[in-house]
């Protein structure tokens, strides 16, 4: 559907209106919110309540606190904000356009190919840090006071930190080390909006009283209603008067603050235990009435100020983009239920997540067994460790988080548990490149290869519902040591029917399409629907491609590969990965091994560079791997010879 944006042109006119202070910053305020909405809308997913909450404080800064938008963003002398938790970066968008830093062609471009990206990106103009990934901020704050300090530039830093983002370690070493090395120009804001991912605050850690906490660490500390100007004129006040000293803001908000069915505090902003405006993008009916409902307090405002009316731009929609046709099936949802089975049959089964149950669809495990859920919250460390007591006392636990967090931030505590000979299983999930919206910072391009270093530890991701449940029993009830189930987790692009006969074993996959010789190696919905578009693609110009499921991206029969390989003269292999330590390494690794490249060729074709934002079909295309653009890449590469009966292609060495 169509969406409406408020042009530079109003906000240009109300910074230059002689209103109130209070009255113009409500005003800028809720115009942000009114394009925070649109943008979201328009992108089809992007995270509302931590935008809305943040909004009022973020209006604060850059309007009234920060000399940012007149000293310039490239100034050496500028004050320097930023979000940690990075989730409420729609926010931070529209008011970066509001003060003529973005463009409307930027932030019509959120979450696609060149536009504006789903979490922070220092490549966006007004972005000072990259987030996303929790827990980083404070301490890129540190570096960037001292940097001043040493480099004899003026202006302050500010960082807003989530309460849910608390629950990671890493501000804790920052708390303390930043009192210890006197970083007294650094202020950590915290949009204390009481709700996280899943739940409230309090239902999945509650953080006790955070006024003494900051304390204790040597730090300044006040509190005041966020969502107020006058309490947040108040409170920054005090904090310009305490210099010399790092200091921190509570500032108490409202998740979802602004449209009064998202605000945490309403019954209608929760579903089935969970807040549903953490992330995604709202339906046209539920869209038009959050619209509706802040564009009336806008004008309102501008009414009593005597503005006038506010100037709307009416802007044509985009639909979503998907892969594929129709979603027909979910490997997540499968891996829920046959958590379920798998807890129903195994009394030791111990089940952690990492406040993301929704998104992992762990949840009906957590109420079929509450006693054997544990919810660690924002705390990827130590819900890691915690695994390992758990093993070590002959429990068998299933560590849930996603991929990029679980495998990089738990890395050395992974190594550690490996290292006892217990069995753990990791499920993984959000593996690989799709969905790019969010960016990289989750996008998990690099998990195979941190997983794939230890050497007692089985790699699998399953390429639909049936091959997720044969995956997550073999793993209970069949392997040893480290297990880890990689799971997409978005719809599946299309249905993935398996041979009536497959066998799930280790080391083998099977065959989805035949002819031609050339195989092309594949593993998980998203990529096996890209490999089947090739060959697709391929047949329609009479050339053939056999695309193998293999989700074994660690373990190779070499026996069962040698069989199938003889009848190939060129080997591809399909990554959702980045081009080291993935499938296609282990995989030369045994032909190489058993002798069998001779007078073959093989290519990969993996996520090269760090991996971009954007809709999913744009994103495969740039990165070279969606289904049309790899059927080019294998034609291109071929000596095509023809005669009267046959045709085939001949694939070159890679370049």
């Amino acid at each position: 559907m169509d969406v409406r944006l408020i042009p530079q042109g109003e906000f240009r006119r109300v910074r230059a209106a002689p209103v109130g202070e209070h009255d113009r910053l409500a005003l800028l305020a809720e115009m942000c919110r009114f394009n925070a909405l649109s943008m979201v809308k328009r992108a089809g997913s992007g995270h509302l309540g931590s935008s809305f909450s943040a909004m009022d404080i973020v209006a604060w800064l850059y309007f009234k606190e920060l000399n940012t938008f007149s000293a310039g963003i490239q100034s050496p002398d500028r004050d320097i904000y930023f979000s940690s938790k990075g989730h409420d970066v729609p926010g931070l968008y529209a008011v970066l356009f509001a003060g003529g830093v973005l463009t409307r062609d930027q932030v019509l471009k959120l979450r696609r190919l060149g536009g504006l990206d789903g979490h922070p990106e220092v490549q966006v103009p007004g972005i000072e840090a990259n987030s996303g990934s929790l827990g980083m901020g404070i301490s890129k704050g540190k570096g960037m006071v001292w940097a001043k300090r040493a480099l004899s530039h003026r202006g302050r830093v500010f960082v807003l930190v989530g309460d849910g983002e608390l629950q990671e370690g890493q501000n804790y070493e920052a708390l303390t080390t930043a009192a210890a090395q006197r970083i007294g120009d650094l202020t950590v804001i915290v949009d204390h909006n009481k709700a996280q991912t899943d739940k409230l605050v309090c239902e999945i850690i509650d953080l006790g009283d955070l006024e003494e906490k900051f304390r204790s660490f040597g730090w300044n500390v006040w509190r005041c209603a966020g969502h107020s100007f006058p309490a947040l004129e108040q409170a920054y006040a005090a904090r310009r008067a305490a210099a010399g000293k790092p200091g921190i803001i509570i500032a108490d908000t409202v998740k979802g603050r602004g449209v009064s069915f998202m605000e945490h505090t309403s019954p209608e902003s929760w579903r089935d235990g969970v807040y549903r405006w953490h992330s995604g993008a709202p339906d046209d009916e539920t869209f038009s009435r959050a619209s509706d409902e802040i564009l009336a307090r806008v004008a309102e405002l501008f009414r009593r100020n005597g503005l006038g009316e506010p100037e709307v731009e009416l802007v044509s929609g985009e639909r979503a983009q998907t892969l594929g046709g129709v979603p027909k099936e979910y490997v997540a949802e499968a891996y829920g239920d046959a958590l379920v089975a798998a807890g129903e049959r195994r009394r030791d089964l111990v089940v952690l997540d990492g406040d993301l149950a929704a998104d992992c669809r762990i949840r009906k495990f957590a109420e079929r067994f509450p006693e054997r859920f544990i919810e660690n919250g924002i705390a990827e460390q130590d819900m890691v460790s915690m695994a390992g007591g758990l093993a070590r006392s002959g429990l068998l636990p299933v560590v849930n988080s996603f991929a990029s967090f679980l495998a990089a931030r738990a890395n050395e505590q992974i190594y550690n548990n490996a290292t006892e000979g217990t069995k753990i299983i990791y499920a993984c999930h959000f593996g690989g490149l799709i969905p790019a919206g969010p960016g990289k910072s989750h996008q998990s391009v690099r998990d195979i290869s941190l997983f794939g270093a230890l050497p007692n530890c089985t790699i699998i991701q399953p390429g639909n519902p049936e091959e997720t449940r044969r995956a997550l029993d073999y793993l209970v009830d069949q392997s040893d040591g480290v297990g880890v189930l990689r799971l997409a987790i978005g719809p599946s692009p299309r249905k993935i029917d398996l041979p009536r006969d497959y066998a799930f074993a280790p080391g083998r996959g099977t065959a989805l399409t035949r002819g031609g010789d050339t195989v092309l190696f594949a593993y998980g919905p998203v990529m096996l629907h890209e490999a089947l578009v090739a060959a697709e693609t391929l047949a329609q110009d009479g050339a053939g491609l056999t695309v193998v499921n293999f989700p074994w991206l660690n373990r190779i029969d070499r026996d069962w590969v040698a069989r199938l390989v003889s009848a190939f003269s060129t080997i591809c292999v399909l990554e959702d990965h980045g081009p080291v330590g993935g499938l296609a390494d282990r995989l030369l690794e045994e032909l190489v091994g058993a002798g069998l490249l001779e007078g073959r060729r093989f290519r990969r074709f993996a996520v090269e560079g760090y991996p971009v934002c954007g809709a999913p079909g744009e994103v495969l295309r740039h990165h070279g791997l969606e289904g049309s653009v790899l059927a080019a890449r294998i034609r291109g590469a071929a000596v095509h010879r023809t005669t009267a009966d046959d045709r085939a292609y001949t694939l070159e060495a890679p370049q």
